[in-house]
């Protein structure tokens, strides 16, 4: 649900920026096909603030195997599935996704693009059960790369505008775990070639609950919170 904030800071930014490429991870995959597919601001945040959205979170029936997720991905990917048709992108638009066993990171774009590899987008592991592409199970590229800076970067990217939503894990012991994971699976990768503009919260989004569980006050406060966030970093000025 934080990529609420996403959306607000495009909403500052739409009326005067222009991007050549759009990338996304997560929820940030979502919100990236929406503009690339030339979603207006408002419609994107009526997409977060909807009560649509509040249905698509459920926990599953225990007991249930722990690849398979906690979460009944049968709503979401019916979901994601009409998102797919509805945006069609019409500049270049890439995401990510982790291939597992293997923690192999892959760069999805053009016409190698489907709504499967929009649903492995979202695939939070232990959430959502790994998708089955090609004979192979693919997860969030979150995992590895929450703002995936290396696949625009392979699509040609010198300069960036950033809006990282989740710079910080919502939970002391998330933040460890995840942390140590990518320390030691995340490949390294140098960023000096690329010029970043960042745009991340001021304040804290809240907690894991927040992040999974759909409040249309949250979704209103944290695209406010984006617009201002983007606005003061990035003045439409200096677009």
């Amino acid at each position: 649900m934080f990529g609420a904030y996403q959306a607000g800071a495009w909403k500052a930014l739409a009326a005067s920026f222009r991007p050549d490429l759009v990338v996304g991870a997560s929820a940030g995959a979502l919100n990236a096909w929406a503009i690339a597919g030339g979603c207006s601001p408002d419609e994107l945040c009526a997409i977060w603030t909807t009560r649509e959205t509040a249905d698509l979170i459920h926990l599953r029936r225990w007991p249930a195997m722990p690849w398979r997720g906690a979460f009944d991905s049968d709503l979401v990917h019916k979901k994601l599935d009409e998102f797919y048709a509805r945006f069609r992108p019409a500049i270049p638009y890439a995401t990510n996704i982790v291939q597992v066993p293997r923690f192999r990171q892959v760069c999805v774009q053009g016409e190698e693009m489907t709504a499967d590899h929009l649903r492995a987008s979202c695939a939070i592991p232990f959430g959502f059960p790994p998708v089955r592409i090609g004979g192979k199970y693919y997860v969030d590229g979150g995992l590895l790369s929450p703002v995936p800076l290396w696949a625009a970067m392979q699509m040609g990217a010198t300069s960036a505008v950033v809006i990282n939503a989740l710079e910080f894990m919502p939970s002391v012991v998330l933040r460890a775990a995840v942390g140590a994971f990518r320390a030691v699976m995340a490949p390294k990768v140098d960023f000096s070639r690329i010029s970043l503009t960042w745009i991340r919260p001021s304040v804290g989004l809240g907690k894991v609950r927040d992040a999974l569980f759909w409040k249309e006050e949250n979704a209103r406060r944290w695209i406010e919170l984006g617009e201002r966030d983007a606005a003061r970093i990035v003045p439409a000025s200096k677009i």
